[in-house]
Parts: structure tokens; C-alpha cells; sequence
């Protein structure tokens, strides 16, 4: 019966393992297929990079070669470029010492001729340095090229000069002092004031100034342009110019600026009258009206009290036809309009008719005198405003500049000047006025005395008759 069972086992043991043999083959089958892909993705992906790296290798082992090249080459040009330069080198000194024999044989050979050369060359440096700032260049261009080439060359004393060069370099300082002594007009654009640039007759006088038009050129050395100035001197320094300009056989008297135009710069900018009396301000102003105000006055009463003189003598060459129209008319008729007998009622009628003419003959001489005695004043309050103004500049931008000041101190001088020119004249038109006024005062009472002295003589001779 056990024998039995083996065998039954047996059998049936293969059978199991056939049965559990297949199913894991076909598991087995399915994992296997993916492993094997995965294998060979990476067996791939390893014959792709290793093929890469191996022409990574070949193209940086390429590069090397190439660049151990270059680098041989680059050594073998520095090692030809060191033996050059060393070549070079000892070129240099070599010639360095030829060169300082060589000198030293030229300055053994030229022994006094060095002079000439530092002669020459200062001589044409300071020619070329005159010449650049001179009216005539404007006539003679190229010479200072031929100049500055010349000084220049003499400098380096290399090379003797040509006869030619040194003639000719004694014939341009000969023409410029011939030049100096002449008055020559020649075309040339000018600037004018306006800023615009025309072609005018330029006068030269000298070296001196240039005229166009009748008014004085400034020459700017460094354009080389004339140029005229945005304002003229005053009229007394440009008077002769148009004469100047149209020639003539006789002289003329010109104003001639010594400094080529420096003083002239300087008197254009000098104020005017106007500009000087602007420099006063109100208070200048004031002055100017009060005084204006003072001499209109004057000329007004003097004007009347010589029409009162000239009617007055007339009235005295006939005195038997008194007129109302005079003070000795008036006191005359007064006096025939008295009928008192007593010499002492005419006396006082008289002298009150002379005391009422007196007001009208004096009149406005104290407002004369006051406007004599105010303007000085007023010019003191004009030089303290001035004062004080310059004070303010000082504090507020120190006295570094004085064109800062300037204009206190104008109006401190101007109002002062301005005050005294007023009083001055005002003081001795009162005097004049006053001096008019007291003639015909002490000719009224003279013929009231006289008109009183004959009254008294008719009585005298009607109480003796």
C-alpha cells in the first residue's frame, strides 16, 4: 500500500513541476524582455558616449597640436625680436656715440657761427612776435610763416642760413619800420558794430590805429579780423577822422593812440554826460530839476527887473508926465496926491509907496537863495546814499572786485558834483537878482527923497515970498 502511495507521488510530481515550470516560464518571459531592452538601451548609450568622448579626445588633442604650434612659433618670433632689439641696441649706442662725435665736430667747426645762429633766432622770434600783433599783417600775410619756419631752424643750428633768408629777414624789419611812418588805406573785411562783416577802405595810421568809415578799428591778433568798437570815443578823439579818410595834401590832426588800442578800449568804455548823470540816481535827478527849476527863476526876474530898469529911466527923462506903470510913476503920482502943507506927512506917504514896491521887486530872491543853500545838501544826501550802498557790496561780496562798488561810489561823487553845480550858479544868480532888485530900491528912495527935498524948497520959497 506504501508502495502505492510512492508511486502515485511520483507520477504526480512531474506532472506539478511541468505545470508550475510553465507558468514561471511565462512570468520569466515578460521580465526578461524588459531587462533585456534596459540592457541594451545602456549597451547603447555606452557605445554612443564612449564615441563621443573619443572625438572630444581627438579634437582637444588636435587643439594642443595646434596651439603647442603656435606657442613654438610665438617663441621663435620672440627669440628674432630679442635679437633684433639687442641688435638695435647696440645700433643705438653706436650711432649715439657717432652722433655726439659728430656734434662735438660741428660745434669745432662752427665756433663763432654759433652766435649767429641764437643772433638769428632771436631776432626772428622777436620780429614774429611784433609782426603778429601789427596793422601789417594785414598787408603782409606770409611773413610770419617764412618767420616762424626761420627761428625755428636757427634754433636747431643744424644748418647755416642762405644768404636769401637773411636778406630777406632784414627786408621785412625794414619794411615794418618804413610802414610805421606811413598812412596807407587798403580794402579789408571789417566787423562791424552790428556784428555784420563787410569789405570797407581800412586807413592805417602807422602801426598805430586803423579808421573805416570815421570810426576807430580794434585788430584782434589772434583771428586776425578787424574789428570795429560797439561804441566810439567821444567826439573830440574822432573829429579828424573822415578828413583823415578823404586824404589831402595838408595836415590833419587826428587822435593817435600810442598803445595800439589799449587807451582807446578804455575811453570807449567811459561814461557820457548822460550815463554820468544817470549815475546820480533820484537824488542826482532831483538836483537836476531843482536847479533847472532855480536858473528858469533867475532869468525870469531878471528879465522883469530889467524891463523895470528900462521903463523906470524913461520915466525919469520925463518926469512931468508920470505913468502908473513904474515904481517912480507910481511914487510921483503919490506924491501929487498928497495935499498935506508939512514936509514930514509927504516924507511918510513917500517912503510907505517905496516900501510897497520893494516886495515886488524882491520877490522870489529868498527862494532863490534857499534852492543855493539845499542843492549842496542835497548832494551830501546823495554821497551818504552812495556810501552806504558801496558799504552793502563790501558786506555782501567783499572788496575783491571793485567794479562791485562802483556804483556807490558814482553816485556818492555824482550827486556831490551835481549839488555844487547847481549851487554855484544859483548863488551868483541871487546876487545878480538881489543886486538888481536893491538898484532900483535905492533909486525909488532917491527920488522920494528928491520929490520930498523940492517940496520942502516951494515951501521954503512960498512962506519967504
Amino acid at each position: 500500500m506504501n508502495t502505492l502511495k510512492y508511486l502515485l507521488a511520483a507520477l504526480l510530481l512531474p506532472s506539478l513541476l511541468l505545470a508550475g515550470a510553465a507558468r514561471a516560464e511565462d512570468a520569466d518571459s515578460d521580465a526578461a524582455l524588459t531587462l533585456e531592452s534596459l540592457l541594451e538601451a545602456v549597451r547603447e548609450g555606452r557605445v554612443g558616449d564612449r564615441a563621443e568622448d573619443r572625438e572630444r579626445i581627438a579634437r582637444f588633442r588636435a587643439e594642443q597640436a595646434e596651439r603647442e604650434r603656435l606657442l613654438a612659433e610665438v617663441r621663435d618670433r620672440r627669440a628674432e625680436l630679442e635679437d633684433r632689439s639687442a641688435a638695435m641696441e647696440t645700433r643705438y649706442e653706436e650711432n649715439d656715440q657717432a652722433i655726439g662725435e659728430l656734434e662735438e665736430r660741428l660745434r669745432e667747426r662752427m665756433g663763432s657761427l654759433k652766435e649767429l645762429f641764437g643772433v638769428l633766432q632771436q631776432v626772428a622770434s622777436d620780429a614774429q612776435g611784433q609782426f603778429h600783433v601789427s596793422l601789417t599783417r594785414l598787408e603782409y600775410p606770409d611773413r610770419g610763416d617764412f618767420l616762424v619756419d626761420f627761428a625755428g631752424r636757427m634754433g636747431q643750428a643744424n644748418r647755416l642760413p642762405a644768404i636769401a633768408e637773411i636778406e630777406r629777414l632784414w627786408f621785412e624789419l625794414q619794411r615794418e619800420m618804413t610802414a610805421s611812418g606811413k598812412v596807407m588805406t587798403v580794402a579789408h573785411p571789417v566787423v562791424t558794430a552790428e556784428g555784420a562783416e563787410r569789405t570797407l577802405p581800412v586807413t592805417r595810421i602807422g602801426l598805430f590805429n586803423a579808421v573805416a568809415d570815421g570810426n576807430y578799428l580794434q585788430f584782434i591778433p589772434e583771428t586776425g579780423r578787424l574789428v570795429a568798437f560797439s561804441r566810439q570815443p567821444a567826439e573830440r578823439y574822432t573829429a579828424g577822422l573822415k578828413a583823415l579818410e578823404r586824404g589831402g595834401d595838408g595836415p590833419v590832426a587826428v587822435a593817435v593812440d600810442p598803445t595800439r588800442g589799449q587807451l582807446l578800449a578804455i575811453l570807449t568804455q567811459a561814461p557820457d554826460l548822460v550815463e554820468r548823470i544817470a549815475q546820480g540816481g533820484y537824488i542826482g535827478y532831483a538836483i537836476i530839476a531843482l536847479g533847472c527849476a532855480g536858473v528858469l527863476l533867475a532869468l525870469v526876474r531878471l528879465l522883469l527887473l530889467w524891463n523895470e530898469t528900462r521903463v523906470v529911466h524913461r520915466q525919469l527923462r520925463d518926469t512931468a508926465k508920470p505913468r502908473p506903470d513904474n515904481p517912480v510913476g507910481r511914487i510921483i503920482l503919490a506924491a501929487r496926491e498928497e495935499d498935506a502943507p508939512d514936509v514930514e506927512t509927504l516924507e511918510l506917504r513917500l517912503g510907505e509907496a517905496v516900501l510897497a514896491e520893494v516886495p515886488r521887486l524882491n520877490r522870489f530872491l529868498p527862494l532863490l537863495k534857499i534852492i543855493a543853500a539845499v542843492a549842496p545838501l542835497m548832494g551830501l544826501l546823495g554821497t551818504v546814499t552812495g556810501m552806504i550802498v558801496t558799504f552793502q557790496a563790501i558786506t555782501l561780496f567783499g572788496a575783491g572786485d571793485p567794479r562791485l562798488m562802483a556804483g556807490g561810489i558814482s553816485q556818492a561823487l555824482i550827486t556831490t558834483v551835481l549839488g555844487l553845480c547847481v549851487a554855484i550858479p544859483m548863488l551868483l544868480l541871487h546876487n545878480l537878482v538881489q543886486g538888481r532888485a536893491q538898484g532900483l530900491t535905492e533909486l525909488l528912495k532917491q527920488r522920494a527923497i528928491a520929490l520930498v527935498a523940492a517940496r520942502a524948497e516951494a515951501r521954503r520959497e512960498a512962506v519967504a515970498a
